[in-house]
């Protein structure tokens, strides 16, 4: 019996040992690319000024002239978030609720499964389906759309991200206990009412928490815009016009462009830097959010 429960906590202690150091592995990673990109940044910003580089509505690098001003990338990457947010956000919130609320066991049976393949599909699928499929139709309905553009690149990031939005706020409003839409229709409410009123509000956290990750995504998303939005760093509000987002200049300079060590070549971990920290704020005030949702409805 005591060589049965010695043996036990030597399984439990290797577990707890090899899960300490995969943590430390996730942790020293998360580390070492702030390191590099921060020792890297420095060097950069050594060569050009930070206001410059916040402030110029300019960007050349690759070029001579060069200018580095990186508005027209943080512009064209907003340009991506925005136009698939007001796609994603809006329709697989409605898609999950009805799912959850309305829908019968045998269409959840149908439908669940097909979103879910949406995200399974590759994203350089996507990309050539906004190329080749989504801007002839665009072209068709909006006169004056060029070839690549941030419209059909922002409607197909918005499909990309749907699944995650759909299946997180379904689990979010599976997760409310059923007393409470119970007592809602003891009370006479409609399932309209109980939908918006109690199920919504009691699910608040979890659905802007989907919100919050499908962002994130559209933020970090790479092959879509570098197929579908094009390589022009443009600050424009028209999203019929070509568009450079901070992801799609990094795969232009990894491809080569720039000779390392050139200031040119340092652009990369500068854009890199400034992507990372917007999406820390992102989180960080998503987190707050979270954190009132929760000391109202907990």
């Amino acid at each position: 019996m005591q060589l049965t429960t010695h043996s036990k906590r030597s399984k439990e202690g290797f577990i707890r040992t090899l899960l300490y150091l995969c943590t430390l592995i996730s942790v020293g990673t998360t580390l070492g690319i702030v390191w590099i990109l921060a020792t890297e940044s420095y060097s950069f910003f050594q060569d050009v000024s930070i206001t410059e580089f916040l402030g110029g509505t300019k960007w050349s690098p690759l070029l001579r002239p060069q200018s580095f001003g990186v508005l027209p990338l943080v512009c064209g990457t907003l340009h991506i978030v925005l136009g698939a947010s007001l796609f994603a956000i809006p329709v697989g919130l409605l898609s999950a609720i009805y799912l959850r609320e309305y829908a019968s066991a045998r269409t959840q049976s149908i439908l669940k499964p097909v979103l879910e393949l949406l995200a399974g599909i590759p994203t350089v699928v996507y990309g050539y389906f906004a190329l080749t499929y989504m801007t002839p139709l665009i072209k068709e309905i909006i006169p004056g759309v060029q070839i690549f553009n941030s419209a059909s690149a922002s409607l197909v990031v918005g499909i990309m991200i749907l699944p995650m939005v759909c299946s997180l706020c379904d689990d979010a409003l599976r997760s409310i206990p059923e007393g409470l839409r119970e007592g809602g229709f003891a009370m006479g409410a409609t399932s309209l009412e109980v939908t918006t009123q109690i199920a919504l509000p009691a699910a608040a956290s979890g659905v802007f928490a989907s919100f919050v990750l499908a962002i994130s995504r559209a933020i970090g998303e790479t092959m879509v815009v570098t197929l579908a939005a094009g390589a022009t760093p443009n600050l424009t509000a028209d999203p019929r016009e070509s568009i450079q987002t901070i992801t799609a200049y990094i795969v232009q300079v990894s491809l080569g462009d720039a000779p390392a060590g050139t200031t040119s070549y340092k652009t990369l971990f500068a854009v890199a830097a400034l992507l990372f920290v917007i999406t820390l704020v992102i989180n960080l005030l998503a987190n707050l959010m979270l954190r009132r949702y929760k000391a109202v409805y907990e």
